[in-house]
């Protein structure tokens, strides 16, 4: 008890005091985010309250972990660094992202996951095999009973070490001993967890459940380095590009890995005759910070993988809150059955007995419910031993994790339905991301005016009139929440005005209101192919608020004076209203710039015209648009913009909105033409704000690659005699179009390489200019768009930052226009126009213009900002989620209702246990396992990389463990080939045949199919397509 009092204390005060309004802000809105309505049905046990506010569960014991509403430890951006392990070695030797320790994942005999809570001296047995027991980790004692009787709480015996207190932590940050960072799992190995080090260019590892010690994904933990010459060699790492023998499937196994003697700190990481071969400034190492110097071990040692374990845990993830899964009941149900006929009062359900919970998502351990947590519902249903349960989604969350138990217990919160359907999937998507799906409140709604509205006069004389300017909106044909609209006119000389108009939104969402409360919880809408969550209620993201075309609206105007070589000569910004003449989507914007009709009247179909233009008024403007995009879009790579992007499926649905068939389609010219555009604007937005308020605009910002994992695929790339330059983010891009070129006739391989090129990037993220030097160009800047500064203002109706950046954007017009009036220099754009005036802003008068607007129109501190910039990284990262989730989900089930899908697919990794294999056609990558097979033999060709698939007549005897042949290889007789039930692709993709021949970056037809559902997680199956005349 003590230990989880300590444990807990530790968590609530790793904080810095001058922070706490900072925790409180974001600690209330994270609570109030999470309260909002679901729509599943919710079965919250009222014994079991909320474990991440420190409430005690109904046995009356705390958390041992930390509360992240009493505290938030670290605002930690999310990034790419801790990517899925993909590919085998041999093909990838070089790039670790892609290489996976395949013994480890198969699992030992005796697996750590694979047992039903066995005693604690066997799972530490177990663990130590991935990770040594820390120095405070004592002797546990083998645990009476199995999994469905009570596990002893109360036992002194530990698996796990205690965390450390408040004081030993903070001193340990203090003098570099430990470093926050974020804890990422890897989805193949629960047992390989990484720390991201902000300024490390290598992740941490955290090897082992015990040197895990208790954190999941998404923890910010407080980690401690082991000893260097513990490190063990990285993963894939190759020297001068020489393949070793070990680099293949079976790399560096978990029994071979050395106990670590635990030091001191990144200090004395480095022995000193490790010291003296670093460069001869690191003789100073006491004046560099820890972090510098942990990145000067790292660089020095490329080959070296740094290792830690988790001393504590600083802020909780909220995904303990929301893990969705599947209860193990039939095991449990089997248990009762057998037991019942010994005593007939087991027939009853004890509260000491607990229930499995199998999470969808491997990154989080199993977890443990005892029954006196289930709802009703299910208690009264297991009480008649309905099996069934088994196939419901369920969603729980972590309460306790006790330092002699291996597995968290929890409770179930929601009960979403079979997990075979769409709906229950899509609910249980949505709750595991915290995303709010239900209808905005009275007192949002009560923020907007009543319907039908119109501008008020006295608005229009406030602002720019241009009712009488051609433009017109260009988006997808359903999309209904339309933001942003162009215009473009010709000068003399051959200069262009180009104008962009953005919906003006902070008109009616003002700050402190209701609606923007609620905006800013919500963050961003929410799309899923055939529904959308929006940000801001309907009547002001579709109706008002949305740039419709005949109807007057309120905007934002940008305006750009280019001349032919795409230069910006001059450019206004300013609050107007316009009238757009048209929606057009991006298929007739295609045709206009592909000159599908030249007369005056369009095709049958298209877009009722408003206002006094003509057809051709818009087929003019949207070629010259097309023209001047087409000189931005190569002036921009020119300057070292950065462009990674593969074509993707799209999904085509019934009436009913369930999916039929999938099209693989890219982009066209006339959305290049609409991005560049809004680059333009975003870029323009992002200058003018952080020069008037240099501490308080909220930029966006995109860090450097991965330059370890760069590095590593170009040395790939080099290996298959492709050049690639990664020098700067221009080269990079080059170098890629180089490949597409010399690939150009292999669409497959181009977006294998393009898609592993992605692997090295990291995240762009939101950020408070006040966080970062000005002169931190680097830290601050766009690695992709090569733009020093960059932001949001384009996407108002479904983007909370952009309202933030618009209500800057609209202080600093008013200061100007302060500034200006008093000043006696009217007209004179000070603020936004090109050239800044700096003098003007560093003057008294300057100064308290600049101060007043900001107060007016609610322009947040720099500690707020950073508040909400990283509550909106959050969000987008969550609904990034849900895009890639509802992806899968739909693809799963078209696959469930075709039985099967043929395709062809690349084989990127190749070695004796598996391949890796890329399918283009869905843009994924997945594993085909063959080793222990039954009638399958493998014969891999070290020297030649080579692997050979046999099929055995008949059997060797009995199976034992092995696998059954159609679950690596979907097998037909010639004779079955034309009777089959695949898809209508049965006649273009053709089975091979045994014994097959494979090797790197070969062909190999496959068998798509769908996995999971009623009976476990859903994922998208693959299988060789073969065909024998001998019986399976």
């Amino acid at each position: 008890m003590k230990s989880s009092v300590a444990e807990q204390s530790t968590a609530e005060k790793i904080q810095n005091g001058d922070k706490e309004k900072k925790k409180k802000r974001r600690s209330s809105r994270r609570s109030k985010h999470n309260s909002v309505g679901c729509g599943t049905e919710e079965v919250h046990n009222n014994e079991a309250s909320d474990g991440r506010n420190g409430s005690k569960a109904k046995n009356g014991n705390p958390s041992p972990s930390c509360s992240s509403s009493n505290q938030q430890g670290l605002d930690i951006r999310t990034s790419d660094e801790l990517g899925e392990m993909r590919a085998c070695s041999v093909a990838f030797n070089s790039m670790p992202s892609m290489h996976l320790n395949g013994q480890a994942e198969n699992g030992d005999p005796v697996s750590f996951e694979s047992q039903q809570v066995p005693s604690v001296d066997i799972c530490k047995s177990m663990l130590s095999k991935s990770c040594p027991e820390p120095r405070d980790c004592e002797q546990s004692s083998r645990m009476n009973g199995d999994l469905f009787q009570q596990i002893d709480d109360t036992s002194e015996r530990k698996i796990f070490s205690s965390y450390w207190c408040v004081d030993a932590v903070n001193e340990a940050l203090e003098k570099g001993e430990a470093f926050k960072a974020l804890f990422r799992v890897n989805a193949h190995n629960r047992n390989e967890a990484y720390c991201k080090i902000d300024g490390v260019p290598t992740d941490i590892l955290v090897n082992g459940i015990v040197a895990q010690n208790r954190a999941v994904e998404g923890d910010v933990v407080i980690m401690k380095l082991d000893p260097f010459s513990m490190w063990p060699k990285m993963k894939g790492f190759v020297r001068e590009n020489t393949a070793k023998s070990e680099e293949s499937n079976n790399t560096l196994s978990r029994n071979e890995y050395i106990a670590p003697v635990y030091g001191k700190g990144i200090e004395v990481c480095v022995s000193q005759c490790e010291i003296t071969s670093l460069d001869s400034s690191s003789r100073q190492t006491e004046f560099f910070t820890a972090v510098e110097k942990l990145r000067a071990t790292v660089l020095s040692f490329p080959s070296k993988r740094p290792t830690g374990q988790v001393v504590a845990v600083a802020e909780k993830s909220l995904r303990r809150d929301s893990i969705v899964g599947f209860l193990n009941v039939k095991q449990w149900i089997h248990y009762r059955q057998g037991d019942a006929k010994k005593n007939e009062e087991l027939l009853s359900l004890c509260d000491n007995e607990y229930l499995q919970l199998m999470p969808a998502d491997p990154k989080f351990p199993k977890l443990i419910v005892p029954f006196r947590d289930l709802p009703g519902s299910i208690r009264r249903r297991l009480e008649s031993s309905d099996a069934t349960i088994e196939a419901e989604l369920v969603a729980a969350q972590i309460v306790d994790w006790a330092e002699g138990c291996p597995y968290p217990q929890a409770y179930v919160t929601h009960v979403f339905g079979r997990g075979g359907e769409l709906e229950p999937q899509i609910k249980a998507i949505l709750h595991q991301n915290s995303v709010c799906h239900s209808d905005f409140s009275p007192d949002s709604l009560g923020c907007l005016p009543h319907l039908p509205w119109e501008v008020p006069e006295e608005e229009v004389q406030r602002r720019k009139d241009l009712r009488n300017l051609c433009v017109f909106t260009i988006d997808p044909s359903t999309a209904t929440d339309l933001d942003d609209a162009l215009s473009v006119e010709s000068l003399s000389g051959g200069v262009f005005r180009v104008g962009v108009h953005i919906a003006d939104v902070s008109y009616f969402a003002l700050p402190d209101t209701a609606l923007d409360t609620e905006a800013q919880l919500r963050s961003t809408s929410v799309y899923m192919l055939q529904r959308k969550l929006p940000m801001l209620p309907p009547v002001l993201s579709e109706n008002i608020g949305s740039l419709k075309p005949g109807a007057d609206r309120l905007a934002f105007s940008i305006f750009w004076d280019l001349n032919v070589d795409g230069d910006v000569i001059d450019r206004w910004i300013g609050r107007t209203v316009i009238r757009s003449c048209c929606k057009l989507s991006y298929d007739h914007a295609q045709g206009i710039i592909d000159g599908l009709f030249r007369s005056d009247v369009p095709p049958n179909g298209w877009p009722v015209l408003h206002g006094p233009f003509n057809w051709s008024d818009v087929i003019r403007s949207v070629r010259s648009l097309s023209e001047i995009s087409t000189v931005l879009r190569q002036k921009r790579f020119r300057n070292g913009a950065l462009q990674l992007e593969n074509s993707k499926p799209a999904f085509l649905f019934d009436e009913s909105g369930t999916p039929y068939d999938f099209v693989v389609c890219g982009r066209q010219g006339s959305n290049f033409l609409v991005e560049e555009f809004m680059l333009l604007a975003n870029t323009t937005a992002a200058e003018i704000i952080s020069r008037a308020y240099p501490n308080s605009a909220l930029l966006r910002r995109h860090p450097e690659p991965n330059m370890r994992k760069l590095k590593e695929f170009e040395a790939f790339c080099s290996k298959h005699g492709l050049e690639l330059d990664i020098s700067s983010s221009g080269r990079f891009h080059e170098s890629l179009e180089k490949i597409r070129e010399k690939l150009k006739d292999d669409s497959a391989l181009v977006d294998i390489f393009i898609n592993y090129a992605t692997r090295p990037m990291q995240l762009a993220t939101y950020f408070c200019s006040g966080e970062l030097r000005e002169d931190n160009v680097t830290e601050r800047g766009h690695y992709a768009l090569a733009v020093p500064l960059y932001t949001h203002f384009t996407s108002p109706l479904r983007r909370y930052p952009d309202i933030v950046v618009h209500r800057t954007v609209a202080a600093a017009l008013e200061a100007e226009e302060f500034f200006s009036r008093h000043s006696k220099t009217s007209g004179r754009r000070c603020f936004t126009g090109i050239h800044f005036d700096n003098d003007a802003a560093e003057s008294m008068e300057g100064k308290e213009a600049l101060s007043i607007a900001a107060l007016k129109h609610g322009v947040p501190c720099s500690e707020m900002l950073a508040d909400v910039a990283g509550y909106c990284n959050e969000r987008k990262l969550a609904c990034r989620n849900v895009r890639d989730a509802c992806d899968k989900l739909y693809m799963w089930f078209l696959l469930k209702k075709k039985r099967i899908i043929l395709s062809e697919a690349r084989v990127v990794g190749l070695g004796p246990r598996f391949m890796s294999i890329y399918i283009s056609k869905l843009g994924i990558e997945r594993r085909i396992y063959y080793d222990e097979v039954d009638l399958l033999t493998t014969e891999w060709l070290e020297g030649t990389s080579t692997l050979i698939l046999s099929m055995l007549k008949t059997r060797r005897g009995g199976r034992g463990n092995n696998k059954l042949l159609k679950e690596v290889a979907h097998v037909l007789s010639p004779y079955d080939l034309y009777g089959s039930e695949t898809d209508e692709s049965k006649d273009e993709i053709v089975p091979a045949v045994f014994p097959l021949t494979v090797r790197l970056l070969a062909t190999v037809p496959v068998a798509l199919h769908a996995v999971g559902g009623d009976d476990g997680p859903i994922d998208i199956g693959v299988r060789l397509y073969m065909s024998t005349y001998h019986s399976t």
